[in-house]
């Protein structure tokens, strides 16, 4: 039986410290506030490319954001 991996991250705490909405880095990286929010709570993994552009627009390691 195949074993899903649940991707968990930081990106709540990131987005705070740098005084960000999820708004406003939705904008950033083009996709919805509501996107950002299943993301935080862990209701939805952001693609790769995805992760990769919230790591970029937050200044922040994949590993500084995301961890399994």
């Amino acid at each position: 039986m195949k074993e899903c991996l649940t991707l968990k991250n930081y990106l709540k705490e990131a987005r705070s410290q740098r005084g960000l909405s999820q708004a406003q880095l939705a904008e950033m990286v083009g996709v919805s506030r509501n996107t950002i929010s299943s993301i935080e709570t862990g209701q939805f993994n952001p693609t790769a490319k995805l992760a990769l552009t919230l790591c970029i627009a937050l200044d922040k390691k994949f590993e500084e954001l995301f961890y399994f």
